[in-house]
């Protein structure tokens, strides 16, 4: 059975290419995802020698001392740039076991197939492999929500992704067949100046509408839509939007590796909220 194909491919390609030239201008959410992942790698005793960069946006990803990368990315732009090959992250073209780590940054989010592109990161992966990966999950640009929301009323058109929320992304991984899955999700707060500044970071990190249904947004409903998101500012005009960044770390199964604890056993905590990014 087929999935449903919420988001259209020809556009996100397009989207990626558009952005990558001034791309750099608008990494903050993914360098702030790398960051996240460079302190979970850092906590593993293990070397690597092989490494997937999975949507490598501007190869900005430095794999561990030592080891060799290939880097992938659903934009042409992308791609060519960071030296690697375009594929979406639900078609990879590499064989089995080909890696012994795969980190993905910024772009699970905007994949029809997650439950395929997951299971695809664990195939890919050598026995005990490690998969690292972090996206926008559910709770994200809440502030923009209620303004799009106030702007058209009870029948909003659709212009904001599905989001998958912790809980989810954690069975996701079980799903694709991760040993000792871990998901957790940690809070970035910007403050923006006006929905145009809001916008314009979306645009540039090729994170603006990617809906096959989407519809374009009318001046006069961004104008209410503007008027009530400057309406949720602090003293200083400035209103405050949220990424919530979910992180998925699983292992491909092998023999020789601890057994997970019973179900229902354990307890999960809440990553400390991360610092505030300044916008003008």
């Amino acid at each position: 059975m087929q999935p449903p194909e919420i988001f259209d491919p020809a556009a996100r390609r397009s989207r990626r290419d558009r952005a990558a030239p001034g791309y750099a201008a608008h990494a903050f959410l993914r360098e702030t995802m790398l960051d996240g992942i460079a302190e979970r790698l850092d906590s593993v005793t293990r070397a690597f020698t092989d490494v997937l960069d999975l949507g490598c946006f501007d190869g900005a990803f430095v794999p561990p001392p030592g080891a060799r990368v290939a880097r992938t990315d659903a934009g042409f732009g992308f791609a060519k740039a960071a030296g690697g090959v375009q594929a979406d992250e639900d078609h990879l073209p590499f064989a089995d076991a080909s890696f012994d780590l795969v980190v993905s940054a910024g772009v699970l989010d905007q994949v029809n197939d997650l439950p395929g592109a997951l299971t695809l990161a664990r195939r890919v992966l050598r026995p005990d492999g490690l998969f690292l990966a972090a996206f926008a999950g559910a709770g994200s640009l809440a502030a923009l929500r209620e303004a799009l929301r106030t702007a058209e009323g009870d029948r909003p058109a659709p212009r904001l992704h599905p989001q998958i929320d912790v809980r989810a992304a954690g069975d996701l991984l079980v799903r694709a067949g991760f040993a000792l899955p871990v998901a957790d999700v940690e809070t970035v707060r910007v403050r923006y100046g006006g929905v145009d500044r809001l916008l314009d970071d979306l645009r540039g990190m090729a994170a603006s509408n990617l809906l096959r249904e989407r519809r374009a947004l009318r001046r006069d409903t961004l104008a209410v839509a503007a008027a009530a998101f400057a309406a949720k500012a602090d003293s200083d005009g400035r209103t405050t939007e949220r990424f919530e960044i979910v992180y998925l770390t699983g292992w491909a199964p092998a023999p020789d590796q601890p057994k997970p604890a019973r179900r229902g056993s354990g307890t999960t905590s809440l990553a400390a909220t991360l610092g505030r990014f300044p916008k003008t």
